[in-house]
């Protein structure tokens, strides 16, 4: 796909390709077709004249957008593979990242490489960080605008000579890091072959249609559908803005995470045509509050990163959906979906990850969740790691937080707190809606609680739930911490009151 987005681009130069907004909302073009394919062409005659080529690797630590974009089609056509480094992640993850994958460059926002000096509080600003990358001599390039104190500039301005041949073979296509310690952090690789695996499908599922546009800033949107020839408007960070960004717009197809579909929606936000949303997990309630603000469908996609996407469900089928676990949907094509004797999640198929970085290929791809399969549909009861120890009994989370999310109910986790002699209490932290009358909530979840037999929780709190990463997911110790703290409190409330006052309540 990324050789037919380089055709495409070619065809129609002067066809807006990358969106972005103003304050009010207003659409502006920071990319046309041809200034991306000019910006990918710049980009790989630079690239091959400091050497990257076939079995070379980039590090890319460059925040979405055209330029990201141009540095990921550049390296494709060179035959090497990019890193993917988070400019958010923090210097010290990143560090250990540098070490496993070791680039032979290292290409960086300015913005991403100011930790010191005058420019120390605009990265912070920004939220983003980066190791002194000094160490690593001349293997460090600025992209982009280059501020004081930054590596020197990637000369994507000059071009001399033909460019080189496009590889055409399969091979290592990018390293993507998931997970792990400072000291050991794991990476998914995948090959040319499964990445085109990957955007097929996303292409097949979501259908972009030409000249109408998509909005959504991660690679999986802005690549398949710029090769349908739908232009891509990245979303605005701002609530608000995003929310005037897509009235303006109008997108044939939206993709958001369920943190900013939650904001959008709070701030009055409409939608239109099909709505996507994944890296979180996402409620029958949500999704169906997405559709009452206009959108024509409205899907949550189960996704990995070693396999991207696996399964999608849409509203109305998630909504009739009436057994314990959370429906994420059927296998999507060419995706095979089995679970092993503890009940583990297996997955594998054309889209999934050809190793982890330093261990041997591996064509299934465990997904830490616990699950079952219904009819060929796939049903989460929890991530094994969740799990819950009460009374000699494992409590999967997953399988019972969906029954929780009534109407007036953004976000509810199961949680286990110590209770200091071994065992766990069960604690359900429910966040509610902005708008929702927190008695009349506490109504509705007796019947969920009844429903959930020797599950019950111990107690119940009203919360807004940590988020985490740059996904803001649940973040499930930070809860659990805030639940303890919450318990604690509340019996030292109880201890203080007077027994004449705890008689009469």
């Amino acid at each position: 796909m990324l050789d037919t987005l380089a055709h495409t681009l070619r065809r129609h130069p002067d066809r807006p390709a990358v969106l972005g907004t103003t304050r009010t909302g207003a659409v502006r073009t920071k990319a046309t077709s041809g200034d991306l394919a000019d910006l990918a062409d710049h980009c790989t005659a630079a690239l091959h004249a400091r050497g990257i080529g076939r079995g070379s690797t980039v590090g890319v630590a460059v925040r979405p957008g055209p330029r990201a974009l141009a540095v990921m089609l550049a390296v494709h056509r060179l035959g090497a593979r990019a890193a993917v480094l988070d400019p958010g992640a923090g210097p010290d993850v990143l560090r250990a990242r540098l070490a496993l994958a070791r680039p032979d460059l290292v290409l960086a926002d300015a913005a991403a490489q100011a930790v010191a000096g005058w420019a120390r509080p605009l990265a912070r600003r920004a939220r983003l960080a980066l190791p002194d990358l000094t160490d690593l001599g001349g293997r460090v390039a600025t992209l982009g605008p280059r501020l004081p104190g930054c590596a020197p500039a990637l000369e994507t301005g000059l071009r001399t000579g033909p460019l080189p041949p496009a590889v055409d073979e399969d091979g290592d296509a990018v390293i993507v890091f998931t997970s792990g310690t400072t000291s050991r952090p794991r990476a998914v690789v995948h090959t040319r072959s499964s990445l085109a695996a990957g955007m097929t499908t996303v292409a097949e599922l979501v259908r972009p249609r030409a000249g109408r546009p998509v909005l959504g800033g991660t690679f999986f949107v802005l690549l398949p559908s710029l090769a349908s020839g739908a232009p891509v408007a990245l979303p605005a960070r701002s609530a608000p803005v995003l929310r005037r960004q897509l009235s303006r717009l109008a997108p044939q197809a939206t993709y958001l995470t369920p943190p900013q579909i939650r904001r959008l929606l709070a701030a009055g936000g409409r939608f239109t045509g099909r709505v996507w949303t994944g890296s979180a997990p996402a409620s029958a309630d949500l999704l169906s509050r997405v559709k009452r603000a206009g959108a024509d469908e409205a899907w949550g996609v189960y996704a990995l990163t070693e396999l991207f996407p696996a399964a999608a469900v849409e509203q109305a089928d998630k909504a009739a959906f009436t057994g314990d676990g959370d429906l994420v949907g059927t296998p999507l094509p060419g995706v095979t979906a089995r679970t092993d004797a503890s009940g583990e999640l297996l997955l594998s198929g054309p889209a999934a990850r050809h190793r982890y970085l330093g261990e041997d290929p591996d064509p299934w791809v465990a997904t830490g969740d616990q699950a079952r399969l219904d009819h060929g549909r796939i049903v989460l009861e929890g991530r094994r790691k969740d799990m819950i120890l009460r009374h000699a009994e494992n409590i999967y989370p997953g399988l019972y937080e969906p029954g929780l999310h009534v109407p007036g109910v953004e976000l509810a986790l199961l949680v286990g707190v110590p209770a200091g002699d071994g065992d766990e209490r069960l604690v359900a932290v429910v966040q509610p809606t902005p708008e929702a009358d927190r008695a009349a909530l506490r109504t509705a979840l007796r019947g969920p609680l009844e429903r959930m037999g020797t599950a019950r929780p111990d107690a119940v709190l009203l919360a807004d739930i940590p988020l985490s990463g740059r996904s803001l997911k649940p973040d499930r110790a930070a809860t659990a911490r805030l639940a303890a703290r919450r318990l604690t409190e509340q019996n030292r409330r109880t201890e203080q009151t007077p027994r004449t006052e705890r008689t009469r309540g």
